[in-house]
């Protein structure tokens, strides 16, 4: 599938890393400097990106396991989604969890982009529901471990 994408940034095109990842890194678009990231401070940090995706399709931002591992820096609204009739910036929602500064730094990878299909649905309103095993249990139903 190709889908349309302009690139404001100076950074290469999104790309993945290797043959079988799902995901694509996103670059910080930064031509000002970096930006310093103080501990539990969020941000939203642009990407220079805007894409058209067809019908159906949605782009979700996810955090990198890199970051979130070694620097406690993640994406917040986790996944985040793009829908297709928008063409705005991509612009991330990164947060500092940590307890030292980080410095987001100017083509720096900040996170995951993952198309995906979607269904729309039609609700069917009724007046109750087939039983399953689970029933209502809810969270922590199935023990701690």
């Amino acid at each position: 599938m190709k889908v349309r994408i302009i690139n404001k940034s100076e950074h290469q095109m999104p790309e993945y890393a290797t043959a079988m990842s799902a995901g694509m890194d996103l670059r910080a678009n930064l031509p000002d400097g970096d930006v310093e990231l103080r501990p539990l401070e969020r941000r939203l940090i642009p990407t220079g990106l805007h894409i058209a995706l067809p019908d159906g399709y949605e782009a979700q931002i996810r955090p990198r396991s890199g970051l979130a591992a070694k620097y406690g820096v993640t994406v917040l609204n986790t996944p985040g989604t793009i829908d297709a009739d928008y063409r705005g910036e991509i612009k991330v929602i990164l947060v500092n969890l940590s307890n030292e500064t980080f410095m987001v730094k100017n083509g720096e990878r900040v996170c995951q982009m993952v198309i995906a299909k979607y269904e729309k649905v039609e609700w069917e309103e009724t007046d109750n529901l087939d039983d399953t095993e689970r029933g209502e249990g809810g969270f922590g139903h199935t023990g701690s471990l």
